[in-house]
């Protein structure tokens, strides 16, 4: 497996093995150099190697005469509107998202919150790749200062939406779970539950960096909430990845909805009160689809990785948008995935239907979504991988937005290279669970036949 990765999604890495403190001081000097010396916004994740990353970034800027604001640990959304609010020259959030434990990573911004898109990414790399660093001689080094209200700039933006009515909210005193998985959303998710009246029950709620589970949020991963949600009579669980930019829901039944129906269910709240484009990437649920129909409203399918759509975002003046892995994309807010966000989304339309999750989620078309993944040998050529894909199902209905996608009646399948691990990842949909295991299942054979066969 690569030990380290470059992305559109950023820099990844085991630490010890691919990422070190060395690589990551050479890209903090190459983002450094890219930034033309402006100021530059840092925060981190609670990941334990994140304080040893964070120093080795800081020491990066300032040798190439970047001034740097450090925020702390913050979420991956805090970071985005930060780096615009504070006008800096660009940001680096040290995350891994929700790899395991032992991986870091620096997702890198623009000015405007934005993560670099490709071509801005591959000037970066370019300049890491060639150490061409614009190094500063000891009188013009880059200066350290702390900027300590970006969680609570964050929360104060949230809650003043137009269509968030926070006394409607408190008047429920909803009874929440929270599992925050140690990591970031710690120090911003019980201040949101606690400002909109909320009775809290926080799971994982110091942000050390020890994952009491693996941490992507997926229904696989969620039983100790679930237990918690039943346990305590809760009106819903709230589960988000390490960096809080995911957002996944159990209902008051204590069943996970799975990560496709948080931006379902935000869409279909913000449709309600705003007309307009919805932008998703083409592995997001056909449910979104649906539920643009019911208002007349048009969807538009882009590569995924979050940039992609909020670029798209940006260009339409989309109302909302976002990706299926719980990502909620409210540009009022800022054109980034933000489970703080999604949460706040969720208990006002709670609040002002006065219905149950489990209801809202019910009153949805319902899909059931596979995904899972193909770790490929190493030397083996992704790209050619999903080409032979594609010339084996060339006579079917074909998307080649991002990999391979298969449209079928009421159903779709998928395969592409992921941005964020050394696999295939294969994602398949369809009315029942069975139906869309048996695409999945479908693709994954013919995959291993053509790697184990490159030449049929």
């Amino acid at each position: 497996m690569a030990r380290l990765m470059v992305s559109i999604s950023g820099v990844r890495g085991i630490i010890g093995e691919g990422l070190s403190p060395e690589v990551a001081l050479h890209f903090a000097q190459a983002f450094g150099t890219y930034c033309n010396g402006g100021p530059v916004v840092v925060a981190r994740d609670s990941r334990t190697s994140g304080e040893m990353i964070q120093h080795a970034v800081v020491s990066g800027l300032m040798a190439t005469g970047n001034p740097v604001i450090e925020l702390g640990i913050c979420p991956t959304p805090t970071t985005q509107m930060a780096t615009e609010k504070l006008q800096a020259a660009g940001g680096i959030m040290i995350t891994a998202s929700h790899n395991p434990v032992m991986w870091n990573g620096l997702k890198l911004l623009a000015p405007d919150g934005l993560f670099l898109d490709s071509e801005q990414s591959k000037q970066v790399v370019q300049l890491y790749q060639d150490r061409a660093f614009a190094l500063k001689t000891w009188d013009d080094l880059g200066l350290v200062k702390t900027y300590d209200r970006a969680v609570q700039d964050h929360l104060d933006t949230v809650l003043h939406l137009p269509f968030i009515h926070t006394e409607q909210i408190r008047a429920r005193r909803f009874k929440v779970v929270a599992d925050c998985i140690n990591g970031a959303g710690a120090v911003i998710i019980p201040k949101l539950l606690k400002e909109l009246g909320c009775d809290i029950v926080v799971l994982n709620g110091t942000p050390d960096g020890r994952f009491p589970r693996t941490p992507e949020p997926l229904p696989e991963n969620l039983g100790e909430v679930c237990k918690a949600v039943h346990q305590y009579g809760a009106d819903l669980g709230v589960v988000v990845d390490p960096d809080s930019d995911r957002l996944a829901l159990v209902s008051e039944k204590g069943i996970p909805l799975g990560e496709e129906y948080t931006l379902a269910l935000a869409v279909d709240f913000v449709l309600q009160h705003r007309r307009g484009p919805v932008v998703v990437n083409v592995s997001t649920s056909q449910v979104i689809d649906d539920i643009a129909r019911r208002y007349d409203c048009r969807v538009e399918r882009t590569r995924v990785g979050e940039i992609n759509v909020a670029k798209l975002m940006r260009e339409i003046g989309a109302v909302v948008g976002g990706e299926g892995n719980g990502g909620v994309i409210l540009p009022d807010v800022h054109l980034g995935r933000d489970a703080i966000v999604g949460i706040t989304l969720i208990l006002q339309k709670m609040a002002q239907t006065s219905k149950s999750l489990h209801q809202l989620f019910s009153e949805l078309p319902q899909y059931k979504i596979v995904k899972t993944k193909i770790e490929l040998p190493t030397g083996i050529d992704t790209a050619a991988v999903v080409e032979s894909i594609r010339q084996k199902y060339q006579n079917e209905n074909l998307d080649m937005t991002d990999g391979v996608k298969i449209l079928r009646p009421h159903a779709w399948v998928q395969v592409r290279a992921s941005n964020t691990e050394p696999i295939l990842r294969v994602m398949a949909e369809a009315p029942t669970e069975q139906e869309a295991h048996a695409l999945a299942q479908e693709l994954k054979q013919a995959t291993a036949r053509i790697v184990s066969n490159p030449s049929t």
